[in-house]
């Protein structure tokens, strides 16, 4: 009985200091809004300020939220950043009539990180934050400490070959069936089919990811921004070869981790943005298009390993 009683303390002691490390690692990360253009931008923040900033950009239809996981095994060595675009996760819509635009949600987030005093940054990348990233990458190449891709193609060949016809054939003046085709794909059916598809073990997906993401796709204005970028998709094509000239002359340090299971970019993906970035780091994972609800841990190691050393 003793015995027993000891190790009930123990098992009871480790369950109330695991508890309280989980509070104090929460605790660590800010939620902020910050006006951008009239809008209410919202982000997360964490890490000492003084350290290199990594810029987290999230993918469609998620948030900074996809985000949780990663941040708190980053701020040893990062600051961290984490926004929502404009009218998506928690962030303010623009006003219906306004077309958004991956320009235009690209040049809000500079617009925030310029608010935010950020310099010099790495810029983490996953699907919609590909294009924004870039954008922002190629208007001011000396910002760049680094690049970090994860299931975001910028070539053609990178794309499920169906996935891409549909994004050509959204190409040139939008009509009611492209508009009606385009918020079909603004669902939790997509939601649901972006996690679970190819995960490695997709019983134990954390349902939080596509519940949060819920309260974005249920909202009629975010849903509108979010049919206006899926129809913008098509003018990303057009910057694959200046993205490309870009990776090759600019030469940032740059990492590629990958989903090899995602319904939308091929592992091949990967690869070509690894031949065309001169010294990159490549890894492949058994896991699908939102990786990080997997392997996060091991993406924050690889992250650590090649960045921690870079100066801001």
């Amino acid at each position: 009985m003793k015995n027993s009683n000891n190790l009930r303390i123990i098992s009871l002691t480790a369950l109330m200091f695991s508890t309280l490390c989980g509070i104090t690692r929460a605790a660590d990360i800010g939620y902020h809004t910050e006006e951008v253009a009239g809008l209410q931008v919202f982000y997360r923040e964490a890490g000492p300020k003084d350290k290199l900033t990594i810029v987290l950009l999230h993918g469609f239809p998620s948030s900074s939220h996809m985000f949780r996981d990663l941040i708190p095994e980053l701020t040893s060595e990062f600051h961290v950043i984490a926004p929502d675009y404009p009218g998506m996760g928690q962030s303010q819509a623009p006003a219906a009539g306004n077309n958004v635009t991956f320009d235009s949600e690209s040049i809000a987030i500079e617009q925030l990180l310029d608010k935010l005093g950020v310099k010099k940054a790495i810029f983490y990348m996953q699907d919609f934050g590909g294009p924004i990233g870039m954008r922002i990458a190629t208007r001011h190449p000396d910002m760049v400490e680094g690049l970090i891709f994860q299931n975001i193609a910028i070539t053609e060949d990178g794309w499920d070959p169906a996935r891409l016809k549909v994004v050509k054939s959204n190409k040139g003046p939008e009509t009611p069936d492209k508009r009606a085709a385009a918020e079909s794909r603004v669902s939790m059916k997509t939601d649901l089919t972006l996690y679970q598809h190819g995960a490695a073990n997709a019983s134990a997906l954390n349902p939080d990811a596509w519940t949060n993401d819920a309260f974005a796709i249920a909202n009629p204005e975010s849903r509108r921004v979010m049919t206006d970028l899926q129809l913008d998709i098509a003018s990303n094509l057009e910057l694959y070869p200046a993205w490309a000239r870009y990776l090759a002359d600019q030469k940032p340090k740059t990492l590629v981790v990958w989903g090899d299971n995602d319904p939308i970019f091929t592992p091949h993906a990967a690869d070509a943005i690894g031949a065309l970035a001169p010294g990159s780091q490549v890894q492949h994972y058994n896991s699908g298009h939102f990786a990080l609800e997997e392997v996060h841990s091991d993406v924050a190691a690889r992250i650590i390993n090649l960045f921690s050393g870079t100066k801001r």
